[in-house]
């Protein structure tokens, strides 16, 4: 019963996560709108990617995640900011 109700919430919170990071444009998106290409689009999506890591995390731990919900959330969450 435990393990389903995780289950619940962490499916409950990647949804939330793609809400929040559909608001703004994916690292990607960025790049394109800047124009960067070589080596300026490589290190700009790395920051990016770095940056969306960071705040991935403080908003798993913001819901209280831990564990495979915590790995699970801050992995889809990274992925849609990076687009």
């Amino acid at each position: 019963m435990k393990s389903a109700l995780t289950s619940v919430i962490a499916v409950a919170t990647l949804l939330l996560a793609t809400v929040a990071q559909a608001e703004g444009p994916t690292c990607n998106a960025a790049a394109a709108e800047k124009k960067l290409a070589g080596a300026a689009k490589t290190s700009f999506l790395k920051k990016c990617e770095k940056d969306a890591s960071a705040a991935c995390t403080v908003t798993a731990g913001e819901k209280k995640l831990n564990g495979a919900a915590k790995t699970s959330f801050t992995k889809k969450c990274v992925k849609d900011a990076v687009g």
